[in-house]
């Protein structure tokens, strides 16, 4: 009998839904004080974790969940940037599930 691998599991900023990991995506705020989206995962920094869904950012944002979680203030432009980013990520996942159609 094989062993089940652990699927690592966490929370979304914005809906508070414990989800695995590689559903969500990771926010980062470097040791500069830079926050950035992290695709990846792996940059480093402080991470929190939102789901791929504009709507999870966007609350995370409002409620200052992710500037709790980041321990850093968010300025308008950077959230801007953040929602941006996010919509580009999403563009290139769909676009790229469609071509395997």
């Amino acid at each position: 009998m094989m062993k089940q691998k652990k699927i690592p599991m966490r929370m979304c900023v914005g809906c508070r839904e414990m989800k695995p990991k590689k559903e969500l995506i990771r926010v980062v705020r470097s040791p500069e004080g830079i926050v950035s989206l992290d695709p990846t995962g792996k940059k480093p920094g402080r991470g929190a974790y939102v789901c791929r869904s504009g709507n999870c950012l966007t609350r995370a944002i409002r409620q200052k969940q992710l500037e709790r979680q980041l321990e850093a203030a968010l300025s308008e432009e950077a959230s801007e940037e953040l929602k941006s980013t996010l919509a580009q990520i999403m563009a290139q996942e769909e676009a790229a599930g469609t071509d395997d159609g």
